[in-house]
């Protein structure tokens, strides 16, 4: 299958977090970028000779709005030579190759198992992008629940507006857990009690999305069979 780069220009940037960045980018040959939401994107960037050490993979962090622009939110990582060309060398105007829409990570054509989106970091990426869909598009959808932890409160991506997409959006709760906070009256500690603590009572027909890092996506894996769901009910994405 050949490979199809587009050039995209980068047209905004937003510091969301202290360590992440919201990157506006469209792609001026397209009238307009279609994708699912939870597809990623592939970005070439200029810091290795072999192309496949090049390439960084981002999920879309905005739902499709029929325009040829998208969002990207991405994290700086200690020693990352992708994430650090990204923060030090782009800028408005900047432009970036990439390739895509990409991956098979994305809802269901129906929605009648409740959804579970369990996510750490900039993992919620995705999940922004199917909630906003769902809600804009008025899809009948079961109870969903997004999990999303982190640290520290101050590492909390879109809490404004996933508090408002809560009063918009039927049967959507948001529900942010902290590992290390102190200060902090929401829920503590990873991911994986609030899931488990949702379905303890009975144990309902779930998807369940997971999108993060390895360790927490592993640990989620094995829970979630030992509640006795089937492997086929879990669906991933890696990062890192």
């Amino acid at each position: 299958m050949q490979e199809i780069w587009h050039t995209g220009i980068v047209t905004k940037l937003v510091d969301e977090t202290h360590n992440t960045r919201r990157f506006w980018i469209r792609i001026p040959e397209m009238e307009r970028f279609d994708f699912k939401p939870g597809q990623f994107v592939t970005l070439d960037l200029p810091i290795h000779e072999k192309k496949n050490k090049r390439w960084r993979s981002y999920s879309i962090a905005s739902h499709p709005d029929g325009s040829n622009e998208f969002e990207l939110v991405i994290v700086l990582l200690e020693g990352g030579a992708g994430s650090t060309y990204l923060f030090n060398e782009i800028k408005v105007g900047s432009e970036l190759q990439l390739r895509g829409p990409l991956g098979v990570f994305v809802l269901p054509a129906l929605l009648e198992k409740e959804l579970f989106f369990i996510c750490t970091g900039t993992g919620i990426a995705p999940f922004r992008a199917m909630a906003h869909y769902i809600r804009l598009h008025n899809i009948p959808h079961p109870n969903i629940h997004l999990i999303f932890g982190c640290r520290y409160e101050k590492d909390l991506l879109y809490a404004a507006e996933m508090q408002q997409l809560m009063a918009e959006l039927p049967g959507f709760h948001y529900i942010p857990t902290l590992s290390r906070e102190d200060n902090w009256t929401g829920k503590k500690g990873y991911v994986h009690s609030i899931y488990e603590e949702i379905l303890q009572a009975e144990k309902r027909p779930a998807h369940f999305f997971l999108c993060g890092w390895k360790a927490m996506i592993d640990e989620a894996r094995q829970r979630i069979v030992a509640m006795g769901y089937d492997r086929h009910d879990i669906h991933l994405e890696l990062y890192g």
